[in-house]
């Protein structure tokens, strides 16, 4: 991988460089002031175009003056991947050279405020006078390495997720910034704000909260965490560093293999413990059928129960992690050899309560 030294050359010859940067935290951590801070910073420090989308000022206004009107999880959900497509006809203008071009479907005034905040930043123009649904990128947008910072809490792993999988579409460098500020300032300069958040909002946002982990999630491995209040010049060079190398190292589009076969292992290995978990509660509920057949006593009825049912539980748990408590066995082993492995746990225990005729 290419590190930030071999990026200082960005003005040079060679493709066009483009990144996205995911700049995400709780409510009220700072964000969009450092985003304000940062912008200006790149354009005159590194001569980059540089856009900042910030959610809270393209989501829908009607969606926000009233509590009551606010959409439910699955509407903004809806309305954040509207918002990316929206982006992505940005990028498609850039990455060919062309004009932009308005989608067919479209929430109009999350549109008209994504539009706004392009123009505002000196990136697109007004509507091409020979089609009036086309927009024409400026100088600025298509002569330099560009960097749109996508400012929003991205709370949930998904979200930030969904951003990368756009980086990758298209060959995009991709990073993330962390904003980290204790629960109780986001909670303090929260309630200084004309338009506040209820404080349960956050006090939900930072429960649910899940931070990048780039030890965990391979494509989370370009992130930096700084403390909100930090602006030593040791988090900027940081910083600085974070981005050059998202730059000169866009994701590429064949991890998408990789990936799907991550995908398909997990889909197997679902349906590996949803095929077992059937199976173990066949053989817990026949083996209880045999005992109450052999007349045991219905206390002792209940202690077999609820070994075969601590088994199974453990099995299961075993045959997930790979703990192999129970099974020493490659992860390759079937079903069926799994199941042979439980009948002979099982024995062990119903011997203690009956013998099979």
């Amino acid at each position: 991988m290419k590190t930030a030294e071999d990026a200082r050359g960005v003005h040079g010859e060679g493709p066009r460089k483009l990144g996205l940067c995911l700049l995400c935290g709780l409510p009220a951590a700072g964000k969009s002031t450092f985003a304000r801070a940062l912008s200006p910073r790149l354009r005159q420090e590194r001569g980059w175009a540089v856009g900042v989308v910030a959610y809270d000022d393209v989501m829908p206004d009607a969606f926000l003056e009233e509590a009551s009107a606010r959409p439910l999880p699955s509407q903004w959900k809806l309305l954040r991947q509207e918002l990316l497509k929206y982006l992505e006809y940005f990028l498609l203008a850039v990455i060919n050279g062309c004009q932009m071009s308005t989608p067919p479907n479209r929430t109009e005034a999350m549109w008209e405020d994504f539009i706004t905040c392009l123009k505002d930043q000196d990136l697109i123009s007004s509507a091409a006078p020979e089609a009036r649904s086309c927009y024409l990128l400026t100088k600025t947008a298509v002569s330099r390495p560009l960097f749109l910072i996508l400012d929003d809490n991205f709370y949930y792993q998904s979200m930030r997720y969904e951003v990368y999988q756009l980086a990758r579409k298209h060959s995009l460098g991709f990073c993330q910034l962390f904003l980290d500020c204790s629960l109780e300032t986001c909670l303090q300069r929260n309630g200084q704000r004309p338009q506040a958040l209820p404080a349960e909002t956050i006090h939900l946002m930072g429960r649910k909260l899940e931070k990048p982990n780039p030890e965990k999630n391979a494509w989370e491995h370009n992130s930096l965490t700084i403390e909100s209040s930090e602006c030593s010049s040791e988090a900027s060079l940081k910083l600085t560093d974070l981005l050059l190398t998202a730059l000169e190292n866009p994701v590429k589009y064949i991890e998408d293999n990789v990936e799907q076969k991550e995908a398909d292992r997990i889909i197997c290995s679902t349906n590996l413990l949803h095929q077992a978990d059937q199976m173990l509660r066949r053989i817990v509920s026949q083996t209880m059928k045999e005992a109450k057949e052999e007349r045991v006593l219905p206390f002792n009825l209940k202690l077999l129960a609820e070994e075969l049912n601590k088994l199974k539980a453990e099995f299961l748990e075993d045959l997930r992690q790979g703990n192999k408590k129970y099974l020493c066995f490659p992860e390759t082993t079937n079903v069926s050899d799994a199941i042979a492995f439980f009948h002979h746990e099982k024995e062990n225990i119903v011997q203690k309560y009956f013998s099979k005729h």
